[in-house]
């Protein structure tokens, strides 16, 4: 099967960057962009001094774009989305994390088109096809895109526990253009990638790259990407993000910029290869905090880099897949590795100190919810038991002096907490705790994750 991997997040940038860095492309230009920037929803983290009930929950102080890699018309399973990678961007504190999702991960379908069970690079095409009712490789209806975005991104957030706020498809045209354009990419790669299986489409090389330093163009470019015959699909998920970043470099080099052909080609091309529910509005501002951040400081995760073992590979009826090392659909341990890295902004930047009391007769509740809450970045401080083990409904005080909203907010919506005081029951002693949680019976009857 052929593969893609695209720059989703790098290509919206450098379209946009082409207004923020002075307007180089007006009038013609400007209408080019709104065709591929013409999405209407918004993510809240990219308003100003947001108001905390705008955000749904512990993530939603990110901006998460599920950006898919397709091959497109005339290749095989052309809208499969062998590539699947978040890009999370943290607008509070000027961040930025690259993870990748393995194509093969098998997982239960957001409906049964094709069948209840398959590898998650089928999510998309699923959505899209059952919308329209028939397998039609074709981007003609923007409906159907949308309904094959919807599809993927509930499938991701069920399985990997982040909310998902944009989407951006690309094809292998796209991905090519976007390379020789900029005049192609560098790449340092940590070793040599041999590929007898692609030499007829490397210049009739086995050698798809050399160790140390390679320049490419598209077409070379999208090999390294590819290939997958002599290494792991995991490997090739950390050559997606290298090129990623590499491409990022390239475009927000003012002397790209500032040539109006390249400009142009790029505007002329994308319009019909890259499909994406983001608005110019809001890529106007993810430009403007991605121009703060630069790409050595851009985290790349993978669910196997690093001795990360989440993952281990199976079969199911003949096909080779992946699934999570602790069995089929149990992602509590990816998603809390997932949550460490992707920490809600407003929780970092807060960094409210939380006190947990156990106020019930249930032995470790406390315990319990304080290791699950570390998961989201919160800072937990005291975890004991309340004077009394007597509640029947959790209580949750700020002593903040409303200085900490956010994490207030996000602890109200978890714990189903409608109103909060400021007083500390009797036998308390407030320490250095901002907000002081006390949970009742009724935390004993919640699995929030």
């Amino acid at each position: 099967m052929s593969f893609f991997v695209w720059a989703g997040r790098s290509l919206a940038i450098f379209l946009v960057l082409i207004l923020a860095v002075g307007g180089v492309v007006f009038g013609k230009g400007y209408f080019k962009l709104k065709k591929v920037f013409n999405g209407s929803s918004s993510a809240a983290a990219l308003q100003a001094d947001v108001d905390p009930t705008l955000l749904k929950g512990e993530g939603d102080g990110r901006v998460n774009i599920l950006m898919l890699g397709v091959g497109g018309a005339g290749h095989d399973g052309g809208d499969l989305t062998d590539t699947i990678m978040i890009a999370s961007v943290d607008p509070v504190n000027n961040q930025a994390v690259l993870f990748s999702i393995p194509r093969d991960l098998w997982v239960k379908m957001p409906n049964n088109y094709i069948s209840n069970y398959q590898k998650i690079n089928a999510a998309y095409e699923s959505g899209k096809y059952k919308y329209l009712g028939k397998n039609d490789i074709s981007n003609a209806n923007t409906k159907a895109i949308q309904a094959g975005f919807d599809a993927a991104d509930s499938t991701i957030e069920r399985v990997m526990g982040v909310p998902i706020h944009y989407n951006v498809l690309v094809d292998f045209q796209a991905f090519r253009q976007a390379i020789d354009t900029v005049g192609g990419i560098t790449i340092n790669a940590p070793e040599q990638l041999y590929d007898p299986t692609m030499a007829w489409e490397n210049d009739h090389s086995p050698i798809i790259a050399k160790i140390g330093i390679n320049n490419f163009d598209g077409k070379h470019a999208l090999n390294y990407v590819r290939s997958r015959e002599t290494s792991s699909d995991f490997a090739r998920s950390q050559r997606q993000r290298a090129v990623m970043l590499a491409l990022k470099d390239k475009v927000t080099n003012l002397g790209v910029l500032a040539n109006p052909v390249k400009i142009s080609s790029l505007l002329n091309d994308f319009g019909d290869n890259v499909k994406t529910d983001i608005s110019l509005s809001d890529m106007q501002r993810m430009v403007a905090i991605m121009k703060k951040i630069p790409s050595s400081q851009i985290q790349s995760v993978g669910l196997t880099d690093g001795g990360n073992n989440f993952l281990t590979t199976g079969n199911m009826n003949g096909l080779s897949i992946v699934q999570p090392r602790a069995g089929l659909e149990d992602y509590t341990a990816i998603q809390a590795f997932i949550r460490s890295k992707l920490k809600d902004g407003y929780i970092t930047q807060e960094n409210a100190n939380v006190t947990i009391l156990n106020g019930t007769v249930t032995p470790g509740l406390a315990t319990d919810k304080a290791t699950e809450l570390k998961t989201y970045g919160y800072n937990i401080g005291t975890v004991d038991n309340a004077p009394t083990p007597d509640y029947d409904t959790t209580q949750i005080i700020d002593l903040s002096h409303g200085n900490k909203k956010y994490t207030l907010n996000y602890l109200k919506q978890r714990y189903s907490v409608t109103t909060t005081t400021t007083t500390l029951p009797t036998g308390i002693v407030q320490g250095t705790a901002d907000i002081v949680i006390i949970l009742g019976q009724d935390a004993t009857l919640t699995n929030q994750n």
